[in-house]
């Protein structure tokens, strides 16, 4: 109670810090939902789910709700290196727009290349002064994977041709904190996958301070906003685990939370896509789920509205959010088998015991020997 006493002073005091600047849009937050139809009762109503996401407890939503009116203070700077974009898409493609998405228009974007208007010159520009002006005091976000080989030659951006390792680290100099948007900024993604002739690296092995980093291909809308209302409210960046992800998204594995989960104990499983067990909703573990290897809220957070994941709608999980996850996890169709995954030589018959705590979880012996009765095969 005391901790969590402290925290809420703490971010009483960073949202009075806020306050006094002043607001970067001449509409409110609130003008915006009243625009789009969304009442007060439903970002209260947001607000508290966003407190429970984040692991608060429930007085902490006004603390919430008043970072949110307040996001336009702080500026927000978004970088492109080697992607596909998906990460903004999964941030922007609402069709209410609901919540996460108002919030993320609401902040004071200063840079985006793929929704600012500007272009050529005027968005060479436009960052540099955002860099400049708002020197110590801007959130970073990094979608994509940064190239090194060959100083960085193989990705360059903007007309003055700077590579993607020198943006990030000048722009990484002047941030107050750094988020790394999506497995490939954050470890890499396929860019970074065997052989790795880019040289293609996560944010953090590249610039010399704490990145968050939010994997996922791509990670939950949830995950991105509920990071950026973390750093608004306490200016700081929340507990990480060991690959320096946010604990409150990714403590618990996608196994322990899935819908399938009482199919795997009861050892029914699909054994090819498309067969009764597959049409009956069994456990995809034998098809290729990765997901007691992975950790991530997919199961509880879920994509679009909360509308379903990949689980839900028939295949297994790929691991996306894991390091590395392109050479760990493949195939992606299959049991893992024999292989190296972060320093655990796990195979098909030790697995249980050892990854997926089958001893632990105290699972039927006819789960167990349904999982891995055919392991040779595999």
């Amino acid at each position: 109670m005391d901790t969590h006493a402290a925290l809420y002073q703490q971010g009483q005091a960073r949202l009075e810090e806020l306050r006094r600047l002043a607001p970067r849009h001449a509409h409110t937050l609130q003008d915006k939902m009243e625009e789009h139809g969304i009442t007060r009762r439903d970002f209260m109503k947001w607000s508290a789910a966003v407190t429970a996401m984040l692991a608060l407890p429930l007085p902490f939503s006004t603390l919430v709700a008043e970072a949110a009116e307040l996001a336009d203070r702080v500026p927000l700077i978004w970088l492109h290196m080697a992607e596909c974009t998906g990460c903004s898409e999964s941030l922007v493609r609402a069709d209410t727009p609901n919540l996460d998405s108002l919030i993320f228009d609401h902040v004071s974007l200063e840079y985006h290349e793929t929704l600012m208007a500007a272009a050529g010159w005027q968005a060479e520009e436009n960052l540099e002064h955002a860099l400049e002006a708002y020197k110590g005091n801007y959130l970073l976000a990094v979608e994509g994977a940064i190239p090194t080989a060959n100083n960085g030659a193989f990705l360059t951006v903007g007309c003055k041709g700077h590579t993607g390792l020198e943006i990030i680290h000048h722009a990484a100099e002047g941030a107050a904190a750094i988020v790394s948007v999506g497995t490939c900024a954050s470890f890499g993604g396929v860019q970074a996958a065997a052989p790795n002739p880019t040289g293609a690296k996560g944010v953090d092995k590249v610039v010399n301070k704490t990145v968050v980093n939010l994997g996922g291909c791509p990670p939950s809308e949830k995950n991105i906003v509920g990071t950026l209302m973390y750093f608004i409210m306490f200016g700081k960046l929340p507990a990480l685990d060991m690959f320096n992800r946010p604990k409150w998204a990714y403590g618990a594995r996608v196994h322990d939370n899935c819908e399938r989960r009482g199919r795997f104990d009861a050892g029914e499983f699909v054994e090819q896509f498309g067969d009764e067990g597959a049409k009956e909703g069994y456990c995809l573990y034998k098809v290729g789920c990765k997901g007691p290897y992975t950790y991530n809220n997919c199961p509880t957070e879920r994509f679009n509205h909360h509308t379903s994941w990949p689980v839900l709608a028939g295949h297994g999980c790929m691991g996306c959010s894991e390091p590395n996850f392109w050479d760990d996890m493949a195939d992606f169709e299959k049991p893992l088998g024999r292989q190296l995954l972060h320093g655990l030589d796990a195979t098909a018959d030790t697995v249980g015991a050892v990854i997926l705590g089958a001893t632990a979880v105290g699972i039927g012996a006819h789960a167990v020997a349904s999982v891995f009765a055919n392991s040779k095969e595999d």
